[in-house]
């Protein structure tokens, strides 16, 4: 009796431990989704209510915080030019950046109950070999850990492995990533896709001007275990990664077609075609389904929903076992959208919040998140909420259902461009100078 109390104990303690992780951008499986930690609803930071602790984490950088344990994990990228251009809000405008100073490419690690930085190790040194948008930082990609290795993934300067107390296991060269609108070559915009980890390896999804990939590394010595050629335009998306069945599958945007693939070989097992630029949300799949969509605001643009398992070319032409549905009325930009529950939820780059039922894509509210406010963060939800960070600096806490109901309304008073984390009873938020642990006081 005392051995299952123990071992049930041991268990319950495990599972819970496991629960306070969010190893990647958006979380376990790129969900976005942490029931159970209770975030905060409020907060202020003036009067510090809610506010655990805040960081300041020198340069520009739209990375997200990715937490393992009692740590928090941050990138970033540092110009030596003081007047190093970056522009935030609504912006049609196409330019790069005009900053070819040196540039130090450096990994941060935050005690999380503190926010004491623990140690910082610098990845590169050097100017930059592409331009960013005005927009994009030279730290945009999210880092990656599995509790022993933490991945860092700073575009044309390299990928970069360390354990847990900061020392650099290995490095690889990716050569360099020229991300940029095709259409218009030359016009180099940066590089924004996140590494994944699956089993014992690291997976990247490259889409660029000059070469498309996906390449995995093996994680404890960064030697190459496959690579796949991709005739793809540039994309800034992450890929996901599934198990259902008896099967995994790695799930990848792309202008021309959305793809899934074996993550043990880099095989590919399926394609979905569509034709439109720039893509940067991140496939999302919950329900047994793959949530696919992105593009251009400019072009017309379809949403689909993909059964696990599919095969071979699927065809949106008329309905097949493959695809469960499509629809034009869903046309995430920047944000990916999240599921949670039986609803999916997009939000557009001006804060229009639509919801849609996840299982057959029947249209339901639709409700606006402040006013004139831009989006570039991705949601995340936990306990009946959903976060959404805007770029001018406020937090909105929405419930989920049916109805649209703003439950809170928190300034930061920090441009936001990153997505937050969440992890036991806290919410962890990047601004553009400090980061934030806010907490239930």
């Amino acid at each position: 009796m005392k051995f299952l109390l123990s071992l049930s104990l041991c268990v319950g303690l495990a599972s819970a431990t496991h629960a306070q992780n969010w190893p990647s951008f958006r979380g376990p499986q790129a969900s976005g989704v942490a029931d159970g930690m209770n975030p905060p609803v409020t907060w202020d930071v003036e009067k510090s209510t809610n506010i655990l602790w805040k960081t300041p984490i020198p340069g520009l950088a739209h990375s997200s915080p990715v937490v393992w344990g009692n740590r928090v994990f941050v990138t970033t990228a540092i110009s030596s030019a003081a007047d190093s251009q970056f522009v935030f809000g609504l912006t049609e405008t196409a330019a790069a950046a005009k900053d070819n100073s040196k540039h130090v490419w450096r990994v941060y690690c935050l005690n999380k109950n503190t926010g004491r930085i623990l140690w910082e190790k610098t990845a590169s040194e050097g100017a930059p070999k592409v331009s960013r948008h005005v927009k994009a930082s030279h730290a945009n990609s999210t880092p990656a850990t599995d509790g022993k290795h933490l991945v860092a993934l700073f575009g044309s300067e390299g990928l970069f492995c360390y354990d847990l107390d900061g020392k650099l296991l290995w490095r690889q060269d990716l050569g360099v990533l020229d991300g940029g609108w095709t259409p218009a070559k030359g016009l180099f915009w940066g590089f924004g896709s996140s590494p994944v980890i699956y089993k014992n390896m690291v997976i990247v999804q490259c889409d660029t001007q000059s070469q498309s990939f996906l390449a995995a590394f093996n994680l404890a010595d960064g030697k190459p275990v496959w690579r796949t050629p991709r005739e793809e335009d540039t994309s800034w998306s992450t890929p996901t990664i599934l198990e259902s069945g008896n099967r995994a599958e790695l799930v990848a945007s792309g202008t021309k077609y959305f793809r899934g693939y074996d993550p043990l070989t880099g095989k590919e097992l399926w394609r979905l075609a569509d034709g439109t630029d720039v893509k940067i949300p991140t496939p999302v799949a919950a329900h047994g389904l793959y949530y696919l969509g992105g593009g251009s605001a400019h072009d017309k643009l379809n949403f689909y929903a993909v059964r696990a398992g599919a095969k071979g070319d699927i065809k949106t032409s008329a309905a097949n076992e493959n695809l469960a549905w499509q629809s034009q009325a869903i046309k995430p930009h920047v944000v990916t959208p999240i599921v949670y529950g039986d609803y999916l939820y997009a939000c557009s780059d001006t804060g229009i919040l639509t919801q849609f039922n996840a299982k057959t894509g029947e249209a339901g509210f639709r409700g606006r998140l402040g006013r004139g406010a831009s989006f570039n963060a991705s949601p995340v939800a936990a306990d009946g909420r959903l976060y959404f960070a805007s770029e001018d600096g406020e937090v909105f806490v929405v419930k989920a259902g049916t109805t649209f109901e703003l439950l809170a309304r928190n300034p930061v008073g920090e441009v936001m461009m990153a997505t937050p984390a969440i992890t036991d009873k806290m919410l962890i938020l990047r601004g553009q100078h400090l980061v934030f642990g806010l907490k239930n006081k």
